[in-house]
């Protein structure tokens, strides 16, 4: 029998596909959801214990009373401050420990696996429990990026690398060459509304989104999903080119379909 899967789910559809994956798989599981930030609704009548953000010690303890072996961290989950967290002692321990105003996103969650890993648990990644979600290569759907377009993910490409390596953020918007703007702690779909009341006349922007250089692949990879497509669409965005192999993309046909009947391209590369 497959080892026994533990489900930390924060927020969006993908915590519930990892269940609906378990099932499928007759794989055994518990999941472990953040209130605040996991839909009640998604998690819906799966074996589960609800804890707040800063509960580590009651998490790790639910978790081995559970029998969980293999962890999988799932679903956006926004970085709160210590106020609102109300620590316990585990996870008092822990931020004195790293320093939590010190860390990036990435930097935070590689100190977070190591809790983990140090607990006994085995990480592994999304795209471990939902290989079907990675982005592939190549388009979407059938609308694909002229010249001008291209040059813009070029830029933008490379202006997501750089901020990658400095652990701030992953997507960025160009338009005509220009950086409109850069994703920070706001996530994607604000980036994509702020950037909708800056844009230039002629042809819209270019979301490029990629996961961060030398980025632990059981960590945070980037996401897109029909949401993302539905707000650069309303900011009057050309087109999304993501990472392959290195994005999850949810509900990718709808996705698709969504795109061809918007105008958008939604690209693939590496």
């Amino acid at each position: 029998m497959a080892s026994k899967l533990g489900i930390i789910a924060g927020g969006g559809e993908f915590p519930g596909l990892a269940i609906a994956a378990c099932r499928s798989q007759d794989r055994p599981f518990h999941v472990l959801a953040l209130s605040g930030h996991a839909d009640p609704k998604v998690i819906g009548d799966a074996p589960v214990d609800w804890i707040r953000l800063g509960e580590a010690g009651t998490g790790f303890k639910k978790l081995h009373e559970a029998g969980v072996t293999d962890l999988v961290m799932i679903g956006p989950v926004r970085r709160p401050s210590l106020k609102e967290l109300a620590p316990d002692f585990r996870t008092t321990k822990f931020f004195a420990k790293v320093g939590l105003k010190a860390l990036g996103d990435d930097g935070l969650l590689r100190a977070v696996a190591g809790e983990i890993e140090q607990e006994g648990f085995r990480l592994v990644g999304i795209d471990d429990v939902l290989a079907d979600c990675l982005a592939p290569q190549g388009l979407f759907g059938r609308h694909a990026p002229d010249d001008e377009a291209e040059a813009d993910i070029r830029r933008g490409w490379e202006v997501a690398k750089g901020l990658g390596a400095l652990d701030v953020g992953q997507s960025v918007i160009v338009q005509q060459g220009i950086v409109l703007g850069v994703e920070a702690i706001e996530g994607t779909d604000r980036l994509i509304r702020r950037c909708a009341e800056l844009r230039r006349d002629g042809p819209g922007g270019v979301l490029v989104k990629v996961k961060k250089p030398g980025q632990d692949r059981r960590l945070d990879l980037p996401t897109i999903g029909l949401g993302t497509l539905r707000e650069a669409i309303a900011a009057g965005l050309r087109g999304i080119c993501v990472e392959a192999g290195g994005t999850l993309v949810l509900d990718r046909t709808q996705i698709a379909e969504l795109a061809d009947s918007a105008g958008l391209f939604i690209l693939g590369r590496t």
